[in-house]
């Protein structure tokens, strides 16, 4: 007999401790959570390893990068194995020249998945102490029924329609986007559209209100505009989260998001790429 294929997603929307071991056992405590809600995959707010912390002196922001193969980070690989459920976990990492605003995503078997670095980094801010990253990237990851194709994209990710468009082109079905930043009518219009116009499930996750400039509001857009034996269309958002801190589960029925992208019109069924080379000069 075959079970209808979902993807449930587990949003840690959590205020961040004081230094990098209480965001350890803060974050491990949460998955643990997240398990018990039946999560398949829990994802973390942008930069969990020091709550988004920037320094602007190069000495005081160096102390706080980790490299990606840290004993903090290898932790939440090991914790995934334990809970059998993927973790993405977000971090500092250290990196030549400058540190960079990272994920990875570690499977249920612990295995690491996905390494990205944040490409369209903030760089009229704080972030301009930071290196960009060079790709995106996407992998297949086992979530026991079957697989599912996954990509990231991380917060200014998200208002250049190229990063999501890249990822759909290489095939990813769900996009996992760490956030921190105020939540509002246009940022979130703009997640909507990259759900839109790719077909693809966003999952955004964000700190909550009492983080600064923060203010909750983590959502998942399953990417399914409409049904054809269903009259007008359909709200893709699933779950948009209240202010305050908390731990918010989504489910995505995969099973429905495959069959509206096998017989519906936007993604890359209609592109014309070979009119497009103003966008890559």
């Amino acid at each position: 007999m075959a079970y209808p294929m979902t993807l449930k997603i587990a949003l840690l929307q959590l205020l961040p401790g004081r230094d990098l071991e209480e965001q350890l056992q803060i974050g491990m405590a949460a998955c643990e959570r997240a398990k018990k809600m039946g999560a398949d995959i829990a994802l973390f707010p942008e930069m969990w390893s020091d709550g988004y912390t920037i320094p602007q002196e190069r000495e005081a922001l160096d102390r706080l990068a980790i490299p990606a193969d840290s004993e903090f980070v290898e932790q939440f690989g090991m914790l995934a194995a334990r809970l059998r459920m993927a973790i993405g976990i977000t971090f500092l990492e250290k990196h030549d020249p400058k540190p960079r605003n990272s994920i990875v995503l570690f499977d249920r078997h612990g295995e690491r998945l996905l390494h990205y670095a944040k490409v369209h980094i903030c760089a009229f801010d704080a972030e301009r102490m930071l290196s960009a990253g060079e790709d995106f990237c996407v992998a297949d990851l086992d979530v026991g029924a079957g697989t599912v194709r996954v990509g990231s994209m991380i917060c200014f990710d998200r208002e250049f329609p190229e990063s999501a468009r890249i990822l759909m082109l290489r095939g990813a079905e769900v996009i996992l986007a760490p956030n921190a930043c105020p939540m509002e009518l246009n940022r979130l219009a703009a997640l909507r559209t990259r759900a839109y116009e790719n077909m693809v499930a966003v999952a955004t996750c964000n700190y909550p209100e009492g983080q600064p400039d923060c203010n909750g509001h983590s959502t998942v857009f399953d990417g399914v505009a409409w049904l054809r034996d269903e009259p007008g269309a359909r709200d893709m958002c699933i779950l948009e989260a209240p202010e305050e801190e908390g731990i918010f589960l989504a489910e995505i029925d995969l099973d429905m998001l495959r069959a509206y992208r096998a017989q519906e019109v936007m993604g890359s069924a209609y592109r014309h790429p070979e009119n497009y080379g103003i966008l890559s000069e």
